[in-house]
């Protein structure tokens, strides 16, 4: 009789648990596919997104001007060009067209919504006080915030406050400790788009391509570094390919942005006779200004080169990277994941994971520049494809 009791009771148990498990969680209960996406208001009211960046970063810009493209795809802004941005990084002038020259019947973008920390690693603390504070406060009208990249994502992916957040941008959000996994971010109101897979798949193919034995990367040897260059995963695949990685530390937090461009440049003529490759990680010193500098002593000695970033460093003399030329997949995953959380999903019950279609940015003037002669698969898989370098950006 005691023993059938015990046995009742831990069944009791058991199914106490699944209950709380898969019924108390609304974020594990719901149905990824089952939010709309059609406009509407709140309450009556137009929807506050606000947004926050560590600094600007070309990638910031491309994915905000590519989320506002998808918005208008959906219907929840009129359709219009986007403004002539001053450079290939800000995104302030861009807010600020959203702000005050956007058309839309169900969003807004107000102007004192914007928020960067410059890359200062001091008024980056002060303004994520200031800006929880604001989100915690009873008249608090943020509705949504975009948090562009890891320091935006490392501040807001958080339960200090629970404003819907959408994390975007970010080179690896799980090693940065964004989010728990690519399908838990850890917090019911924060979603960060991932592929965890990604940077194993560029420096696999990249070594594919040139059975390298000894790779060079710079990065900061911080957990933001770190963070932001996504670095263990060129330390898992050369651990498993077997090959060497040579390294160098270029700073860049709490100095001038200037000193951390020249830290990359001086760490790049450094390592130039140490390897036989160099993968161009995230780097807030890394920008199309300076990339002539970056690449110069590497293309003097024909080494190959593969862009963690943007294909935009390939037109700029970058070797090989994955094509980024159609930024609307990415556009749509953001404007998608922000009407769903307009129609009432949690950010927890959508997913995450997002993969960029397989395609690759080649210049053949830099191939040619080193004595690399592309084979025909190469070139065929490429979706974007350089016969000159641009000249860098303007200052």
């Amino acid at each position: 009789m005691q023993r059938l009791f015990s046995r009742s009771l831990t069944c009791f148990i058991l199914t106490l648990m699944l209950i709380f498990l898969y019924s108390g969680s609304p974020c594990r209960a719901a149905g990824k596919n089952t939010f709309a996406t059609t406009p509407r208001l709140n309450n009556g009211q137009k929807w506050t997104i606000g947004y926050l960046q560590g600094g600007d970063y070309g990638s910031y810009q491309r994915s905000l001007a590519a989320l506002v493209k998808g918005l208008m795809r959906l219907g929840w802004i009129e359709t219009s060009p986007l403004p002539k941005l001053p450079n290939d990084k800000d995104t302030r002038q861009l807010w600020h067209w959203l702000a005050n020259d956007m058309q839309s019947k169900y969003i807004r973008f107000p102007e004192d919504c914007w928020y960067s920390a410059d890359w200062d690693k001091d008024k980056r603390a002060a303004l994520k006080k200031r800006l929880i504070n604001r989100l915690n406060a009873d008249k608090n009208t943020i509705d949504l915030m975009l948090a562009m990249g890891t320091w935006a994502g490392q501040d807001l992916a958080t339960n200090d406050h629970h404003v819907p957040t959408i994390v975007g941008s970010t080179t690896d959000p799980i090693a940065s400790g964004i989010i728990k996994s690519a399908d838990n971010s850890g917090c019911d109101h924060v979603i960060a788009k991932v592929d965890p897979e990604r940077h194993k798949r560029q420096v696999t193919l990249f070594h594919k391509i040139f059975r390298f034995k000894k790779l060079g990367i710079v990065y900061e040897d911080s957990p933001e570094g770190r963070g932001f260059s996504g670095v263990n995963s060129v330390y898992e695949v050369a651990d498993r390919l077997h090959f060497n990685v040579e390294q160098c530390e270029a700073r860049f937090n709490g100095i001038e942005r200037k000193q951390a461009e020249k830290n990359v440049v001086d760490c790049y003529k450094t390592l130039a006779p140490k390897v036989d490759a160099v993968y161009l990680v995230r780097h807030p010193g890394v920008n199309l200004t300076n990339l002539p500098e970056i690449l110069a002593p590497l293309i003097a000695r024909k080494i190959p080169t593969f862009a963690q970033g943007l294909s935009d460093e390939v037109a700029h003399g970058v070797l090989l990277s994955i094509s980024l030329a159609d930024f609307s997949y990415i556009g749509d995953f953001y404007a998608k994941t922000i009407a769903k959380i307009f129609n009432g999903a949690k950010p927890c019950q959508l997913p995450q994971r997002f993969q960029n279609p397989p395609k690759i940015a080649i210049n053949l003037k830099t191939a040619q520049l080193i004595g690399y002669d592309p084979s025909v698969d190469i070139v065929g898989a490429a979706d974007e494809i350089f016969t000159d370098i641009a000249a860098a950006a303007p200052k």
